[in-house]
């Protein structure tokens, strides 16, 4: 009798097991990559795959990639293989098991992919292929972060952000410079006060690809427009020579910031913030804001992590941290420095790409 109670009782606990196994399985936001060419594809993965994650990133994995590339851009397929390996590798042999994560899928189909997943990362560089990419995605229905660039011109921007409010669709793209601590934590801080000004720069890629030629100034000036609140920029212009490329972009409140795309010498990406309060240096990309002047370098390193952590927290609530305004913004903006440079530096006003309604 007793031994009977005992295989009832254990039978009665595998069950419960199961049972708490199984609901946690239905409740696991399954995420899909669609294009792994970009190290994006492996960057975030490594924070949404961790074993035993906690807090953002519980409750959600990487569960399937569809891996694409692009003939004409430079690297594509080898990038594509390589990171493929590191993806199929990630946690998989731990030198605790109960630290190894499932498998990462790869199918053979953007049909596949939609079919087991909930929402979707693209993470193809050529930009020029990401409407064409994300439509499917968005008809889907499945919750969509696009890794920078959205896309490579102001049409196909206009179009991806369109298609998503048509669908009802959350969806929004984002450098991970945007949420860079040394960065974000300019616009509050206590040295500097409320911001005036901002000088931003970075390096230019002289010889980009084709697809890029475009968005080569994004970081800087996603770092630009984060550093200083938001968008409101009415005019652009820009001055372009064989070692610089400077864009100035005037805010409507009067304020003025730009942004310096260093083409020779010494590449860094930061910038100088004015305040009412005083003037500063921001913090360098991957770490925190500077303290009494000083930037820190041996600070916990945290690269991509931020930004990973507002995609998580947007596949959990679907609200978009970018609004499509300001994404639109500074496509404008970019496109009105392109102008302003064939211009010879002229005064170019900043178009509105698409108001939403």
């Amino acid at each position: 009798m007793r031994r009977r109670m005992l295989v009832l009782g254990l039978v009665c606990v595998l069950g419960w097991a199961f049972s708490i196994n199984t609901a946690r399985a239905a409740d696991l936001i399954k995420i899909g990559i669609l294009g792994i060419d970009n190290y994006g594809s492996v960057a975030y993965t490594e924070f949404l795959n961790k074993p035993h994650a906690e807090g953002v990133f519980e409750g959600m994995r990487v569960v399937a990639a569809y891996p694409v590339a692009s003939s004409d851009y430079p690297d594509s397929e080898k990038l594509g293989a390589q990171w493929r390996d590191q993806l199929s590798k990630m946690y998989q042999k731990p030198k605790d098991p109960a630290d190894a994560v499932p498998p990462i899928e790869f199918v053979d189909s953007l049909d596949e992919l939609l079919k087991r997943v909930d929402c979707v990362m693209i993470f193809s560089m050529d930009g020029r292929q990401h409407l064409k990419q994300a439509e499917p995605v968005l008809r889907a229905g499945k919750k969509l972060f696009i890794g920078r660039p959205l896309a490579s011109s102001p049409e196909d921007a206009v179009a991806i952000l369109k298609l998503a409010a048509e669908t009802k669709t959350p969806c929004w793209s984002s450098s991970q410079h945007r949420f860079s601590t040394g960065f974000a934590g300019m616009r509050n801080h206590p040295e500097v006060g409320n911001v005036i000004g901002v000088d931003v720069y970075g390096g230019w890629t002289v010889n980009a690809p084709e697809a890029d030629k475009f968005t080569r100034p994004l970081h800087s000036i996603e770092t630009l427009f984060t550093i200083m609140g938001g968008p409101g920029v009415v005019s652009v212009s820009c001055t372009s020579t064989p070692s610089t490329e400077s864009i100035t972009c005037l805010w409507k409140d009067g304020r003025i910031g730009t942004y310096r795309g260093i083409k020779e010498g010494a590449v860094k990406y930061s910038a100088t913030v004015f305040g009412d309060k005083g003037v500063s240096t921001a913090g360098i990309y991957g770490h925190g804001v500077p303290v009494n002047g000083i930037v820190p370098t041996k600070d916990k390193y945290v690269g991509y992590e931020p930004l990973a952590t507002e995609i998580a927290r947007f596949f959990k609530t679907g609200q978009v941290p970018v609004q499509p305004a300001e994404t639109l913004e500074i496509f404008a903006a970019m496109q009105a420095a392109e102008t302003s440079k064939a211009q010879r530096g002229a005064v170019v006003p900043v178009k509105q790409l698409w108001d939403g309604k």
